[in-house]
């Protein structure tokens, strides 16, 4: 794995010298544009990612870029760029999203860190380096003021600052710097026992979690921070497709149902198999591994990581084969309603600013495998189910109400023998007059009074509707059957959607275009046969009992093709979904 990493990581230093502004003119002399937008940017994705790059083939001896005189000028411009680009107080901006970001500058100063202790420890050896490492040192001592006084949006911005302190407490010795550290880690580790992080992002954010926290456990002498982080690893055991996709399917950050792989989890997973000599990690890091193709963004660099770790480059363990089948109900055990119970007691009502409050953490995940046959179920997500059989993905299958209006969430997920129990409640209701003791001054006199201005809390509600959805999946030996289910209220439309990948072709008497583009079809009676490759899932259930093509508040996804099936409460109705037979597919040897 060294020596690709040394060739990719070759590669992306030829690829970036080429977006390197040079003009001297430029507000952005010595940054690297950004490929998408063309803007230089000082984020851990931007420019000092790059510089990351430069630095490490710069000391390395096995790159073809080692001691490179051009390079190492480049490597000061970028740096000179940075500090241009960062502000009075200390803070760098995105540009896109944050502004004067502490988190974000905490991204960052967790990867320079380590690339200014690399830069040091090299000077020995090519005095030349001096410079590039004296502004490097420069931009983090200067990164000290917001990080002691910074605060963050996501749970997992805690830990990136967290890491960063720490990095910058080895750096100066100031114990202010600890001390803020230790102040974040007071807050508790936000995972649950079977490894779930708060904002359940198996694409990104466990991932930087993981390894910040594993820099903080380091930097701080703090090992204990390493077992929420060993939890989450073996949990990701459970959660990768066949073709190597990671589960993205429940997100609550921007990696929902957007494919994702390994990668973001290679350097955490090989520095957990040396320190553990855990075989599963070692089969991790080895998927992770297969998947790369970039050294990675800061503070989450692979190469930067190796030169770090030299005992990296050793295997210390065999890797045991990660599996393959097995059906696991991820955070069985959380009480979860013993939390949510509290809510009303943390005496923030439900209000929270630039953020959520992730309400859906530690719900229920049920996973299974079969070979080439992968199912997710899913409670407190859009989308209920998903399943991949073969080349054949099912991306979700999504019920909605006109009742909120929108997607109704299964707030519960039970696994029974054989089969899957899910059920999803909504109440709605309406409210009465203010009492006249309640009301505010702007109520009085027959002036205006605004909306806004009026203690809604206190109105009494009247009239309460509920809606009651359930869905139970069972496994047969052809495939599953999917039934839903609604009792009340009456006459209400609701619409299930199958979405698939956009390379599915589907075949049916009962299909027709919803919308021009044929992406969205009325499956309105009959099966379908819906196909990739070789691969296919025979589906029987079509019904057409409305003709809405979307519900309010609801959409169909784009680069996807989805059947809409229409009903109207009550109902009780059973989709069949048959698999092809495939070698190590589904229930089919």
């Amino acid at each position: 794995m060294y020596e690709q990493l040394v060739a990719i990581n070759d590669q992306c230093v030829e690829e970036s010298l080429s977006r390197q502004v040079l003009d001297e003119g430029s507000r952005y002399h010595g940054g690297v544009t950004d490929p998408v937008n063309g803007i230089a940017w000082a984020s851990h994705g931007g420019t000092p990612m790059v510089m990351a790059l430069w630095a490490a083939a710069l000391i390395n001896p096995d790159s073809r870029y080692y001691h490179n005189e051009e390079l190492l000028s480049r490597l000061e411009y970028g740096a000179e760029f940075l500090l241009r680009f960062q502000h009075a107080d200390g803070s760098i901006s995105p540009g896109w999203t944050n502004m004067h970001s502490p988190p974000d500058t905490a991204f960052v100063a967790g990867g320079l860190a380590q690339v200014h202790e690399l830069l040091e420890a090299h000077l020995e050896g090519w005095e030349q380096l001096e410079k590039a490492a004296g502004l490097i040192r420069l931009f983090l001592i200067r990164t000290a003021p917001v990080l002691l006084t910074g605060g963050c949006h996501t749970p997992n911005h805690r830990w990136v600052l967290t890491a960063a302190l720490g990095f910058l407490y080895r750096l100066t010795g100031k114990e202010e710097l600890k001390d803020r550290a230790e102040a974040w880690l007071a807050e508790g580790m936000d995972c649950t026992e079977d490894g779930e992080w708060t904002e359940r992002s198996n694409g990104i954010y466990n991932g930087v979690s993981d390894i910040v926290l594993y820099y903080a456990a380091e930097q701080l002498n703090r090992p204990e921070l390493l077992e929420p982080v060993r939890r989450n690893l073996r949990m990701m055991a459970y959660l990768i497709h066949p073709d190597g996709e990671v589960v993205t399917d429940y997100s609550g950050r921007q990696d929902y149902g957007v494919r994702h792989d390994l990668s973001g989890y290679f350097l955490i997973s090989r520095l957990m198999e040396h320190m553990d000599r855990d075989p599963l990690f070692a089969a991790l890091a080895d998927a992770a591994g297969q998947a790369i193709v970039h050294p990675g963004w800061l503070p989450n660099n692979a190469m930067i990581g190796y030169l770090r770790y030299p005992q990296l480059r050793e295997r210390r363990v065999q890797p045991s084969p990660l599996p393959d089948r097995y059906r696991v109900m991820i955070n069985r055990h959380f009480d979860r309603g013993q939390y949510l119970r509290q809510l009303e007691s943390a005496g923030h009502y439900g209000r929270i600013y630039h953020s959520r409050l992730h309400t859906d953490f530690g719900a229920p995940v049920g996973r299974q495998r079969d070979g080439q046959t992968s199912l997710t179920v899913m409670a407190e997500t859009d989308s209920f189910l998903s399943l991949r059989h073969g080349a054949v993905r099912l991306l979700g299958v999504r019920l909605a109400s006109s009742f909120e209006p929108g997607y109704v969430k299964m707030n519960t997920l039970e696994e029974l023998p054989g089969r899957y129990r899910l059920a999803g409640h909504e109440a709605k209701g309406y409210y009465g007059p203010l009492p006249r003791t309640a009301l505010p001054q702007t109520a009085a006199g027959g002036g205006t009074s605004p909306w806004y201005l009026l203690p809604h809390h206190l109105r009494e509600m009247t009239h309460e509707q509920h809606h009651r959805a359930e869905a139970d999946l069972t496994a047969d030996e052809e495939g599953f059957r999917l039934r839903v289910q609604c009792r009340e209220p009456e006459g209400m439309m609701t619409q299930i959607s199958f979405v698939f990948g956009g390379e599915t072709a589907f075949a049916g008497e009962g299909l027709f275009p919803a919308d021009e583009s044929g992406g969205v079809l009325f499956w309105k009676q009959g099966g379908v046969r819906c196909s990739a490759g070789t691969d296919w899932i025979e589906m029987e259930g079509g019904q057409h009992g409305h003709w809405a093509k979307a519900l309010n508040n609801t959409g169909f996804p784009a680069g996807c093709r989805t059947l809409v099936v229409n009903l109207m409460t009550p109902y009780d109705w059973t989709f069949t979904l048959r698999l092809s037979p495939k070698e190590g597919c589904g229930n089919h040897e």
